[in-house]
């Protein structure tokens, strides 16, 4: 177990429902729900609710076990390769499990009793009201993931960090296709701050639904302006830019602009080189509040590239961001 690992931030959450998650079978829920497990907001602890079955615990909780045996609960998850994951038993005390652990599984369809699991995550120790990080060294591609805890108890949440895998051959090359896109493989890597909203959120599904729902950055007072790198989920040739500032009527950023670079084997912590040699693909350009800005004449044409830095001057927050454009066919 590790604290504060940079699994969590370069790489996304598979089990976000936007991206079609979903908790689809638990051997039993008495005490709390199995769909909580992935709710994407952080558990909260209410003293003096109470509901039919006993205490209200916001995440997935079991029954005390009388028999052999252990409860499970199993997960369509984001396809997608798996870094990291955190087991959450936040504001579970006296009711978590004592181990657990986590099978995966590759599959067109949900799994049954003739699937073949593999062991992803071995029975490991869990402590009460506590994040357990856990990386992850495996090169598969899964669709499902299986929680094990051992023999019973509550788990408040968990989160399958990883990238999404997308069939890139479905994609003809003169297709014009969002290259960031989080269901495409795209990836925020760093950026210099993200006070109020992370971001990931920029190269999510569909539009914000809320000022949360976007990155936002603390108010600058020095010199200088606010930045976050991409890796894109595919390398191509940017087209058309697209910023969205919804719901950003008062904090969204005066102007912003991005640069491209090829460097696809490239570390992750390799990109924040100030000496790097990043090309301008969008001259600095004016935003206005909550709206959709489509930025085509502009954009100029730098060749391939795998990575972006989009710079925002000097700072506020942007609800999505997407780049348009064609993949590298070779």
């Amino acid at each position: 177990m590790i604290s504060s690992p940079g699994f969590i931030h370069r790489f996304i959450d598979l089990t976000q429902p936007r991206l079609g998650a979903a908790v689809i079978e638990a051997t039993d829920e008495f005490f709390a729900p199995k769909e909580r497990l992935i709710d994407p907001a952080a558990p909260v602890f209410v003293p003096d609710r109470y509901d039919d079955h006993g205490k209200w615990m916001d995440g997935w909780e079991s029954r005390r076990k009388r028999e052999t045996g252990h409860d499970h609960c199993i997960i369509r998850i984001c396809a997608g390769s798996i870094h990291g994951v955190n087991i959450d038993t936040s504001h579970f005390t006296g009711n978590y499990p004592p181990e657990a652990s986590i099978d995966v599984c590759c599959s067109v369809n949900d799994p049954d009793e003739t699937t073949q699991w593999h062991r992803l995550i071995p029975k490991t120790p869990l402590q009460g009201d506590s994040h357990h990080y856990l990386p992850v060294q495996d090169q598969g591609v899964w669709t499902h993931a299986r929680l094990n805890i051992y023999p019973d108890g509550g788990v408040a949440r968990l989160r399958i960090y990883g990238v999404a895998q997308c069939d890139w051959s479905e994609c003809a090359a003169d297709e014009l296709v969002d290259l960031a896109a989080m269901e495409r493989g795209g990836r925020a890597l760093d950026c210099n701050d993200m006070h109020y909203g992370h971001m990931s959120n920029l190269i999510a599904p569909g539009r914000g639904i809320n000022m949360g729902d976007g990155w936002e950055t603390r108010r600058r007072r020095e010199p200088g302006n606010d930045w976050v790198i991409l890796k894109l989920g595919h390398p191509g040739r940017i087209r058309q830019v697209e910023v969205d500032t919804a719901f950003f009527k008062g904090n969204y950023p005066s102007k912003c602009s991005l640069h491209g670079l090829y460097s696809p084997a490239a570390p992750d912590e390799h990109l924040i080189d100030a000496s790097l040699p990043w090309l301008e693909i969008l001259p600095p350009a004016e935003l206005g509040p909550d709206r959709v800005h489509l930025f085509k004449h502009e954009v100029v044409d730098t060749g391939i590239v795998s990575h972006v830095r989009f710079d925002i001057y000097p700072d506020g927050g942007v609800s999505r961001l997407r780049l348009f454009g064609h993949r590298d066919p070779d």
